[in-house]
């Protein structure tokens, strides 16, 4: 299939199947979509079921499996989504959070990747599925980020408390680079171990080289953020075109991107600090309000289009996965333990930060519900490489994702509603 064919298949379905949302479901457009698309590719498995002679399923299974959706996610729709994300994302709010916003981004990444990892391989062992401990920290890692897209929909429709909405929103934009180079450690270990054995693994997760690794990743991929970010501010000062700076901003995203991979930094961080650069500094002293607001409407277009496309092919990937009722039943499982992980990386930051002081009661219940999974764990557990256990572990991060998606993300802003009623942005968080 080539890229024009996949577009075209990929946007027509996104469009009738957002219209069948619209006109039946009436669900919140993303989670809509979504289940619009689940329930397709169940009609379609179902309609194999009856018909074999059609091999409806193998044809789009088939159809499915051109699409890259890793690298379609990772290396394509991420750094656009969390730049669409950072571009609209008031900085002077950000910073007033900072440290919580780190400490959630970073700290607790950490802690529900360990706490998630080894809760999954004490469970994949009582359900008789044989997966290293290393693997389990992979899945850990994979399935710890927030999704950015479904947070910011949900914060918003929900007229969250302004502090709790950046909190959630600047843990969400952070922490997919935190969440990435840890998965890349493991993957790392995990191949070193299986192909050298444990002194190669031990050299993989040499101190130093974890070190240079973070501060390559973290500190590159900022430093190439700002450095493209201000690049951009600066040609935005020499003018006054609209659509020429809002081609600018595009191409500074894809530049970005494909720096990213070829210098191995960290294109998610660096799309995040180019567009709260570009976002905020470049909005106020580089852009006039018809620029401005020209490019509001550009990049809340590109980031509606692609989140459609990204939850359909969510969706779709149900062809492409083992959806063995063992696996879907493991996968409904571990989606406590997922949630417990969440539960103690929320708490454990929230809590140390706010030592000595009252906490608002409802803080880390609501960061820990409406901490949404999305592609980003799709798209790093079919990065995994094969190994024992490979498929329970693609199938579990389907079953968490599509859980947290259409259950949390359906009522959260109930949540929300409830524990704010009359939402007042002073609420203090």
């Amino acid at each position: 299939m080539s890229l024009l064919d996949a577009a075209a298949l990929l946007l027509a379905l996104a469009a009738a199947l957002g219209l069948f949302n619209h006109h039946v479901l009436k669900l919140p457009f993303a989670i809509g979509l979504l289940i619009s698309s689940l329930l397709a590719s169940i009609g379609v498995l179902a309609i194999d079921k009856m018909i074999p002679s059609l091999s409806l399923a193998e044809r789009a299974r088939g159809i499915v499996l051109q699409i890259d959706f890793a690298e379609t996610v990772l290396s394509g729709m991420l750094t656009l989504l969390l730049f669409a994300g950072a571009l609209h994302t008031d900085l002077s709010r950000m910073k007033e959070r900072i440290a919580a916003i780190t400490a959630l981004a970073s700290v607790g990444v950490v802690i529900s990747t360990l706490v998630a990892g080894g809760v999954a391989h004490v469970l994949f062992g009582f359900f008789g599925i044989h997966v290293d401990l290393i693997w389990c920290l992979a899945f850990g890692a994979l399935i710890s980020p927030t999704d950015p897209i479904a947070v910011l929909g949900v914060m918003k429709s929900a007229n969250a408390p302004k502090q709790l909405e950046m909190k959630v929103i600047g843990e969400s934009l952070l922490n997919d680079g935190t969440g990435v180079i840890l998965f890349t450690v493991f993957t790392s270990v995990g191949l070193a171990t299986a192909h050298g054995g444990p002194d190669a693994a031990a050299h993989a997760m040499s101190l130093g080289r974890l070190v240079t690794l973070l501060i390559k990743e973290i500190i590159g991929g900022i430093t190439l953020g700002l450095v493209a970010g201000y690049v951009c501010y600066r040609a935005f000062k020499t003018l006054d075109e609209p659509n020429l700076e809002i081609l600018m901003t595009v191409a500074t995203v894809f530049v970005i991107g494909s720096l990213a991979i070829d210098l191995h930094l960290s294109g998610p961080l660096a799309a995040v600090a180019a567009g709260l650069f570009i976002g905020n500094r470049g909005r106020i002293k580089a852009m006039s309000e018809t620029t401005a607001q020209n490019l509001d409407v550009v990049w809340t277009f590109i980031d509606e289009m692609l989140n459609a496309v990204l939850f359909l092919l969510i969706g779709l990937e149900l062809l492409a996965i083992d959806i063995s009722r063992y696996f879907i039943f493991v996968g409904l499982a571990l989606v406590p333990a997922v949630l417990f992980a969440r539960l103690v990386s929320v708490a454990g930051p929230v809590l140390a930060l706010r030592m000595g002081r009252e906490i608002d009661p409802w803080t880390i219940r609501i960061l820990t519900w409406g901490g949404l999974k999305g592609g980003v764990s799709v798209a790093l557990a079919m990065k995994l490489p094969e190994f024992d256990g490979r498929a329970a572990v693609l199938t579990v991060t389907y079953v968490i994702v599509i859980f947290s998606i259409v259950v949390q993300g359906l009522t959260v802003g109930r949540l929300l509603r409830w524990a704010y009623p009359g939402t007042a942005s002073t609420t203090d968080v």
